[in-house]
C-alpha cells in the first residue's frame, strides 16, 4: 500500500487525564516512524499503540471499519477482560503481553510495551543520583497519606505521572531505585535499567502490570503497601543489572521487528513531530 511517508500518522492514545505513560505513545511512534503524529478518536485512527486500551477498540470495533483499512494494535493491551469479537476487525502488529493474548484468544508471535523504547527517545543525560524515585499512580496526588510518606523519607523524590513524559523519563533514569503504582514507571525503569518496586495502585485492576510482567518475564507477584514503604527502602536493590534483562531485550527487539513498516518515513530526514 503506498502512503506518504511525510503524512502525520493517525494515531489514538488516551488524553483525559495527563499522564506521562500516555504520552509516550505518539513519541515512542514519531521516534519509529521517522514521521509526524497526530491524535484521532478511536474509530479514525490508523494505529493504537501503547496503554491498556483494548477494551475501548472492543467497543469501537464490534464490527468492521466501513471505510479504509485496519487499525494496527502495536504494543497495547487490555485494562480489564473484553468481549473478543473486534479482533477480526484490526490489524494485531503485536500485543503488550500473554494475558491479553490468552484473554482475547491470539496465538503468542511476541510481546511488549513500546514503553520499553523510552529511553531512546529521551537518553539519559545525567548519571544516576543516590534517590529513590516514588511514582504513584495520578489518581494517588494529593492523598495525605502519600504526602506524609514522602515528607517523612528525605530519600524518596516524588515524581507526578501528570508530568510531561521527559521530565518524568529523566527523573526515572536519573534514579537509583524507583517505587511505582504507575505501570509506565516499572517501564520506564525498566527501559533505562533501574531497579524496581511495584506499589500497589490503589483501586486500579493489576491485570496489566502482570500482562507486562510476563511479557518480560520479570517476578512480580504482589505490590507492597503504601504504608510498607518506609520499611522497605533499607533492603532496595541498587544494582546495575535486572533479573530480566533478557526478557527486556526480547521485548524491546519485538517491539522493532513488528512495527509496520508502511507507517516507517521513507528516508531518516523525515520530521520527527508530534502535533496534539
Amino acid at each position: 500500500m503506498s502512503v506518504d511517508s511525510q503524512a502525520p500518522i493517525r494515531l489514538f492514545w488516551w488524553k483525559a487525564q495527563p499522564n506521562f505513560g500516555d504520552e509516550l505513545s505518539p513519541r515512542v511512534v514519531a521516534h519509529l516512524s521517522g514521521r509526524p503524529v497526530v491524535h484521532a478518536a478511536p474509530g479514525d485512527c490508523e494505529m493504537l499503540a501503547l496503554g491498556s486500551l483494548l477494551q475501548v477498540m472492543s467497543r469501537n470495533f464490534a464490527r468492521p471499519r466501513a471505510y479504509g483499512s485496519k487499525p494496527v494494535i502495536w504494543g497495547a493491551g487490555l485494562l480489564h477482560p473484553a468481549p473478543k469479537r473486534f479482533v477480526g476487525n484490526v490489524e494485531i502488529a503485536l500485543l503488550r503481553g500473554p494475558v491479553s493474548a490468552a484473554l482475547l484468544d491470539i496465538p503468542a508471535r511476541g510481546f511488549g510495551d513500546p514503553g520499553l523504547l523510552a529511553d531512546e527517545v529521551f537518553p539519559a543525560s545525567t548519571p544516576r543520583r543516590d534517590r529513590i524515585a516514588l511514582v504513584p499512580h495520578h489518581s494517588m496526588m494529593g492523598d495525605p497519606a502519600l504526602e506524609r510518606v514522602v515528607a517523612s523519607n528525605p530519600a524518596l523524590h516524588l515524581v507526578d505521572p501528570r508530568a510531561d513524559a521527559e521530565s518524568v523519563c529523566a527523573a526515572i533514569s536519573g534514579s537509583c531505585h524507583v517505587i511505582s503504582a504507575s505501570l509506565h514507571g516499572l517501564v520506564v525503569a525498566d527501559a533505562y535499567g533501574v531497579p524496581s518496586t511495584w506499589l500497589r495502585p490503589g483501586a486500579q485492576s493489576h491485570l496489566k502490570f502482570h500482562d507486562y510482567a510476563a511479557s518480560v518475564g520479570r517476578a512480580m507477584v504482589a505490590p507492597i503497601e503504601l504504608d510498607e514503604v518506609p520499611a522497605a527502602l533499607g533492603g532496595l536493590s541498587q544494582s546495575d543489572h535486572l533479573p530480566h534483562e533478557d526478557g527486556i531485550a526480547r521485548a524491546r527487539s519485538d517491539l522493532k521487528d513488528s512495527f509496520p513498516a508502511r507507517f516507517r518515513a521513507v528516508t531518516d530526514t523525515a520530521r520527527r513531530t508530534v502535533r496534539a
